[in-house]
């Protein structure tokens, strides 16, 4: 059943990555609000948010929705956030928009769902790249992406064995900058020339799926939405890989913080964390 269901909202999401994908082509920044400083919106946020949440009522009627850009709050006809079947959809319909209006990828749609604390499924479509990763609990997690002879394969994922002076880190900085300056400050002093290196993508969805990849072996960030992290959170979970707070507890969807690793490393980004919370 979430297997079939996972497949269902695979096809929503690159529905939608196709509407991305083919605004980004006559996109205007003309078109860019500001919803505050440095974190910005547009229609196409807006328009993907309501084809994916069009889509989810028809696949699963009786849960509700947290959705980034809020657009169920407008419908009178939407589901309530909390509903009595404790199904709700984590809708982002594009994660990493600073690098949508700018032509710089990674940018992604990111759903997952969830029961109570519980996550059910996630699917995340990268769109520059085009490909598809997805995961359902206790059931692995894959990437789907086309091969040198232009089909489509599914390859499962898989975390990384690598120890913290060859971990390639992701350390993000989130649009709360004055809070957070002096803990980015810190993790870059610590981490900077005793790891691997260190990368930023701008998309936490990216980040947490390029974790379950084994592209990268940990990610840190803060001040952070659910739908930001919810449907990659799994996907590393799925892989074989640790996810938890800044404060270490393994109960991380009601919060706003996540670190995400192949399990090794995980400790090691934990004491860095803890020196400065």
């Amino acid at each position: 059943m979430l297997e079939k269901m996972t497949r269902a909202v695979c096809e929503i999401a690159k529905e939608a990555g196709t509407y991305i994908r083919e605004e980004r082509r006559k996109f205007s920044l003309a078109s860019v609000e500001r919803k505050h400083t440095h974190d910005y919106v547009s229609y196409v946020d807006k328009g993907s948010e309501k084809r994916i949440v069009c889509a989810l009522r028809k696949l699963l009627p009786e849960a509700g929705f947290i959705t980034e850009e809020g657009t169920t709050k407008t419908d009178e006809s939407s589901n309530l956030k909390t509903p009595a079947s404790n199904l709700v959809w984590v809708v982002d319909p594009l994660d990493g928009t600073t690098n949508f209006i700018h032509q710089y990828a990674p940018y992604a749609v990111s759903i997952a769902l969830l029961r109570g604390k519980e996550i059910l499924l996630g699917v995340v479509y990268e769109i520059c790249q085009d490909e598809c990763f997805y995961a359902w609990k206790d059931g692995g997690a894959f990437v789907e992406r086309g091969n040198d002879k232009g089909e489509r394969v599914n390859v499962k994922l898989q975390v990384t064995a690598n120890r913290i002076d060859d971990a390639l880190l992701c350390v993000q900085l989130p649009y709360n900058s004055e809070a957070y300056k002096p803990v980015v400050k810190h993790l870059i002093d610590r981490l900077y020339g005793n790891v691997g290196s260190i990368r930023m993508c701008g998309s936490a969805a990216m980040a947490l799926c390029y974790v379950a990849a084994g592209r990268l072996d940990g990610y840190v960030e803060k001040y952070i939405g659910q739908w930001d992290f919810m449907a990659g959170a799994l996907m590393v979970e799925e892989a074989g890989g640790k996810v938890t707070d800044y404060q270490g507890s393994d109960d991380f969807t009601q919060g706003n913080s996540v670190v995400a690793t192949n399990g090794i490393v995980q400790q090691d980004l934990l004491d860095v964390i803890g020196e400065v919370q």
